[in-house]
Formats: structure tokens, C-alpha cells, sequence
């Protein structure tokens, strides 16, 4: 059966099998869009491109203009009605999808072909619009090679040449643009993105949010998708000081954490407000896009890192790095952070009343069990750290473990924590810690971000995944001010420090691959995969103007600016279009000068009114010449039949009367014959 259907493909007319290879390729395009589109549009398009494929499979004709009108008019309203406005990214890309699966029901001749041609060019572009990723570039890549194999199928002449042969001159297109695009690529201004990321939807998977709701998600997927990178400059720290910081959760209404108001940053540096101890620690941070403003560092970073333009830096009152804008591209920064460090007031202050407020009407027992604890001689005077101390031990001791899927929990989290389940991932476990320790009135607050990591031993990148989001808390101590406690440790301490995640179920592709692959080829691949993913962040999606400018360093400039950039961009077009030229010149050169002189003279005779052909050789031209010049024609008549002589029967030598030199010198001093003038030819 594949046999027979194989020779069908190969005996279709060629309009048919043309048309079944750009709708492929088309196709191949789409693809990659399929998870941004809405659901109608993914299913629409491929309808239409069935729908064509079978037209041309059996040779039907098209669809009328009514069919692609009503159609045009359903999918323009069902994109109004989608996203609400007819502008904007995903709007945009929707009708763009639309029309080109449209445009394909009009493919009658080679000028809508053309036009489907350049569409299927932009639609490729615009899968860059939401992800710049190793894979799409090389997935668009094939998409690109195809549509220039199409192109170039269509200029060839008429038969059926083999799809093969137009690849091969495609590919020779590809390669001889490479340069020029590298060269591009190097030396055009870098400028900001006009555009984002989708959305962040984290919903039922880790990583991190604004705020932070418990309770509600019976089930966590890990997504082990790469939040940054690191490469640090000494020793790496130990990984149980790899805190990471994010949102600082304040205020919590007995469901829901979430920030208090950020007033605006105080005027006083964030160096003189936090007290560092220990050495510091350098590092490089190349981090993900997600659309947010935080700026990920180690706890405690004083000065602000060092990112590439377009970037304004400032810390909120919480010890957070906040950009003015999200993060919608890859961006690489330095920082310096100090793992040891103090903050906040020594003193208490009413300001931390804030951190002590619970919501009336929830976690009655928790309340109580606050109540018992002080009512114990070892604790109604103790101070904040004894009383952390009472609480971890309850959660080493009680029955307590960290799970991924703790169930749905009700309306009394914390109640349900200590009593109940006593099972939860990092949020249950903080919000029941930070709850108790505050109806033990210390302040206290939950922490956001990421904790630990994993080096790759490839590259040397240290790689934290949105697995590794953790929520732990702070509370407040008399004489130190802000202190760090991590309760999951105290639940799960392989959580902490020897980096035992848990892992999510595998599925059943997964756990296949799991029984053919060992575990350590799979990890080695992996790292491998995620090496080269990390050299195309760093050297292509991450090449930022600074890097621009610190190319024109090594150059030589010693203030470079983007003038500079345009007068060494100016100056390499120059240089190669004049190789070119010269290149033209030296090929035109290489070219017989035989024949480059005969189309002199055929041009010539032609201003003079003969009508040749363009094959006429050079006795045709003579006879010609005599028949309309007479003996006014006779000197030109003699040298035509020398000049064919010199080609069919040349002489011995160079030096010898009708040598090819000597003719062109006696053609620059013939006389040439002239047209008749109109009134003598009316005589």
C-alpha cells in the first residue's frame, strides 16, 4: 500500500505536487504557533489546509470568491471577538495565521504563489515573537530552506525538474547569505524589544508569583524549566546559604499572602541601611524571561547589579531588587551579594505591628496552641529565637512531611497543617510556621524566590529550575532585626542541603524512555542539551548593545558610541561592494574576448538600423553590411570576414596581420558606414 501510494506522489502533475509541497511547508511553519493561538484558529487553519491539499490531490478546482469571502468575514470577527481588538501581538499573529491558510484556497496562478510565498516568510518571523528558543530557530530554519526551495521551484522553467534540484540551489542561496547576515547580526544597532512574552500562568505548577495562595492546588507540578543561570566567580557558596530572594509576603487575609503597600524607596542607599558580614560573593546571572520586574539575587545584595541598558534598578523596603519594567527578553547581570548580613530595625518599632496582625476568625487551635505555648514556664518569658526554636522542634518531631500532593485544604490552613494533614510543600509549611510564630506575637513574614540549585558540569553554569521556587520565612529578633528560618528544613532537610527534590510522577513515555536509557546518560544528556541552550542564550539571544560596544573596544575605539557602530557598518558595505565590483570585473574578464567583441559589433551594426539576430555570426553580419551599405560598407565587409577567419581558421602566430589585437586596433580606426538619411531613401 505505501508502495503504490509513493508512486502516486511521484507520477502527480507538477502543479499538484508543487502545491502538496508548499502547503507541507506551511504547515511546518504554523506548527510552532499552535500553543499561542486560540483553539478555532489552530483548527480553522488546518481545515483549509486539508481542504486545499485535497483540491489539489484530485485536481478539483477552487473554492469561489463568495466561499473566501464569507470566510474572511467569520474569521475576522471570531478574531475581534477572541481577543477583543483587531491590533496587537496575539490579534495580529491570529489574522496573519488566518490569511495565509486563506490565501492558499486562492492559488491559481504563479502571482498568488508569490504571494503566498512572502506571507509564509513573515508568519515564520513572527513565531519569534513568543519564543527565541535553539529549537525554534532551527525548526524556522528548515521553514525557511522550504519556502526558498518553493521560490526557487517556481522560477524554474517549464517540465517537472526534481524538487531535489531546487533544494540544492536554495541551500547554495542560504549559504552565500550567511555571511552577510552574520556580519548583520554583529554590527546592526542593537535596540530594546518591541514587544513580550506571553503571560505568566503558574497556576498549579511551581515558580514564582506576586502573591501566594494556600491551600487551593491539591497537587504541585514541578516545572523544571531553567528561572536563570549562574557562574560564579570563586567558590560557590554552600547551597544551603543559595537564597535567592523574591516577593516578601506580609499581609495575609486567611487564604491568600500577599504584599504589603511598597512605599516609595527612601533616599538613604541601600548599603547604609544593611549591615554585611562575611566575604562577599561575584557572580553572573543570565535569567529567563517571565515578564516580571524582580531581579533575582542572593540574599543580600547592597549595591544594585550591573545590567545592560534600558534598566532602572531600585530596592523596596523589603530587601528586593525591582526593575522598572518586567523582564520580557533575556538579560544577563552582575552582582555582588553578601550571604551573611543584617537588616531591619534592632529595635522594636510599631511599624513591625504590621507583621503581627492575623485575620479575625481563622485558625482557632493554632491560636490555642499559641496560647498553651506561652502558658509553659520554659517559654511565657522566652524571647523570639527560643520561641522559633519550640516551633521547629514540634515540626522535627510531630509527624510532619513534605509532600507534592497534600489535597485540597479548607478554610483553616494552618489549623489543618499542625493537626490535620501535617503534610504540605514549602507554602504550607512556611504560612503554618509564620502563623503560629505571630499568635506567639513575633513578627513574622513569609519569603519568596528560589533556594539550591545544580551545577552543570559541562559548561560550569550553575542551573536554577522554577523546582527550585521556596517559599521560608523571617522572623524579627531583638538586636538583629530581620532573621531567616527556612521550617522546610526543619520537615525535609535533604530539601535544604543536599539537594533531594522530590520529583513530580514521570509519564508512561517518560518511564519508558526510563527502562532503555540509564539514569546517568539521561542526566549527561540533559546537561549537554542544556549547555548548548546555554551558549545560544549567551552568545545570540544575550549579544546586547553593551556587547556592541565592547567589540568596538577591542577594535580599537576608545569611546565607542552607536556612530561609531554605523561608520564601521557604512565601512564594510563599502568594502564589499566594492569586491564585488571588482570581483565582476575580473569575472567579465574571464569571459571570451572574442565574443565580447563580437557583441560589440553586433551592437553597433544594430544602431545602425540592421536588423540581426543575436546568434548572427560574423559573415551573416558581412553580407548583411553589404547588402544595405554598398560600397560605403566595404571596409566594415572585409573586416567581418578577417574577424571570422581569425576564429575558424586563426593565424600561426600573434604577430601575424589578422591577430585578434590587430583587429580591434583596426576597428577603432575603421570607418563606419552611415544610414541613409529618410529623404534619400524615399527617392
Amino acid at each position: 500500500m505505501l508502495k503504490i501510494r509513493l508512486q502516486t506522489l511521484t507520477h502527480l502533475p507538477r502543479e499538484a505536487r508543487d502545491t502538496l509541497f508548499l502547503l507541507t511547508v506551511i504547515a511546518w511553519v504554523l506548527l510552532p504557533q499552535i500553543e499561542h493561538l486560540p483553539v478555532w484558529c489552530s483548527a480553522l487553519a488546518a481545515l483549509m489546509l486539508l481542504w486545499r491539499s485535497r483540491l489539489a490531490w484530485l485536481a478539483r478546482p477552487l473554492p469561489g470568491r463568495f466561499w473566501l469571502a464569507g470566510l474572511l468575514c467569520l474569521t475576522v470577527g471570531a478574531t475581534w471577538f477572541t481577543h477583543r481588538t483587531l491590533l496587537g501581538r496575539d490579534a495580529g499573529v491570529t489574522l496573519i495565521v488566518v490569511l495565509l491558510a486563506l490565501k492558499t484556497l486562492e492559488l491559481r496562478a504563479k502571482r498568488d504563489a508569490f504571494v503566498v510565498f512572502f506571507l509564509g516568510f513573515f508568519t515564520m518571523l513572527t513565531n519569534f515573537l513568543f519564543s527565541q528558543s535553539l529549537l525554534t530557530a532551527g525548526a524556522m530554519l528548515i521553514g525557511l530552506l522550504g519556502l526558498l526551495t518553493a521560490l526557487v521551484n517556481a522560477h524554474m522553467p517549464v517540465g517537472k525538474p526534481p524538487l531535489m534540484q531546487a533544494a540544492r540551489t536554495a541551500g547554495g542561496m542560504a549559504l552565500l547569505g550567511a555571511p552577510i547576515m552574520a556580519v548583520l547580526f554583529v554590527l546592526f544597532p542593537r535596540v530594546a524589544p518591541l514587544w513580550g512574552i506571553p503571560s505568566d500562568g503558574m497556576t498549579g505548577r511551581s515558580g514564582l508569583s506576586a502573591t501566594m495562595q494556600v491551600g487551593t492546588i491539591a497537587k504541585l507540578a514541578l516545572d523544571d524549566s531553567i528561572a536563570m543561570r549562574l557562574r560564579f566567580e570563586g567558590p560557590v557558596p554552600p547551597t544551603p546559604s543559595l537564597y535567592f530572594r523574591g516577593p516578601v509576603l506580609s499581609r495575609f487575609d486567611g487564604r491568600e499572602w500577599q504584599p504589603l503597600p511598597s512605599p516609595r524607596p527612601r533616599a538613604v542607599p541601600l548599603a547604609d541601611r544593611l549591615q554585611t558580614l562575611g566575604e562577599p560573593v561575584h557572580y553572573q546571572v543570565t535569567l529567563e524571561a517571565n515578564s516580571r520586574p524582580w531581579v533575582m539575587v542572593l540574599d543580600a545584595t547592597p549595591d544594585a547589579p550591573l545590567m545592560s541598558a534600558g534598566f532602572d534598578l531600585s530596592a523596596n523596603a523589603d530587601l528586593q531588587w525591582m526593575a522598572n519594567r518586567g523582564v520580557t527578553d533575556l538579560v544577563r547581570y552582575q552582582a555582588t551579594s553578601y550571604p551573611n548580613f543584617r537588616y531591619g530595625p534592632r529595635q522594636y518599632t510599631h511599624a513591625l505591628q504590621d507583621f503581627i496582625d492575623l485575620p479575625p476568625g481563622f485558625n482557632p487551635r493554632t491560636l490555642q496552641l499559641a496560647a498553651d505555648m506561652r502558658h509553659d514556664p520554659r517559654l511565657a518569658e522566652a524571647d523570639s529565637a527560643t520561641l522559633s526554636t519550640a516551633v521547629l522542634e514540634r515540626l522535627r518531631t510531630g509527624g510532619y512531611s513534605y509532600t507534592l500532593e497534600p489535597g485540597v485544604y479548607g478554610t483553616h490552613v494552618a489549623d489543618e497543617f499542625w493537626f490535620d494533614k501535617k503534610e504540605g510543600f514549602c507554602e504550607h509549611i512556611a504560612t503554618a510556621y509564620v502563623l503560629l510564630m505571630r499568635a506567639l506575637d513575633v513578627p513574622a513574614r513569609v519569603v519568596t524566590g528560589y533556594q539550591g540549585g545544580e551545577a552543570n558540569n559541562v559548561d560550569g553554569f550553575w542551573v536554577v529550575r522554577q523546582s527550585d521556587a521556596h517559599a521560608w520565612a523571617e522572623i524579627w529578633q531583638a538586636g538583629q532585626g530581620w532573621v531567616r528560618v527556612d521550617p522546610t528544613a526543619a520537615v525535609s532537610p535533604g530539601r535544604i542541603g543536599n539537594l533531594t527534590r522530590l520529583t513530580a510522577p514521570r509519564s508512561a513515555m517518560a518511564t519508558a524512555l526510563g527502562t532503555m536509557m540509564s539514569p546517568t546518560l539521561t542526566a549527561n544528556l540533559r546537561a549537554v542539551w542544556e549547555a548548548v541552550n546555554n551558549n545560544w542564550n549567551q552568545w545570540v539571544l544575550n549579544y546586547s548593545q553593551s556587547k556592541q560596544l565592547n567589540l568596538l573596544k577591542n577594535l580599537g575605539f576608545t569611546a565607542p558610541s552607536w556612530e561609531d557602530l554605523g561608520y564601521l557598518l557604512s565601512g564594510l558595505l563599502v568594502a564589499v561592494s566594492l569586491c564585488g565590483a571588482a570581483w565582476t570585473l575580473w569575472e567579465r574578464r574571464q569571459h571570451d574576448p572574442w565574443l565580447r567583441l563580437l557583441h560589440t559589433v553586433h551592437s553597433r551594426l544594430s544602431k545602425l538600423g540592421l536588423d540581426l539576430q543575436p546568434q548572427s555570426p560574423p559573415r551573416q553580419m558581412a553580407y548583411a553590411v553589404q547588402q544595405r551599405f554598398g560600397p560605403q560598407g566595404q571596409a566594415l565587409h572585409l573586416w567581418l570576414l578577417r574577424f571570422e577567419r581569425q576564429r575558424y581558421a586563426p593565424p600561426q602566430s600573434t604577430s601575424e596581420p589578422d591577430g585578434l589585437r590587430q583587429l580591434q586596433r583596426d576597428l577603432q580606426t575603421l570607418v563606419w558606414p552611415t544610414p541613409p538619411r529618410p529623404s534619400d531613401s524615399s527617392r
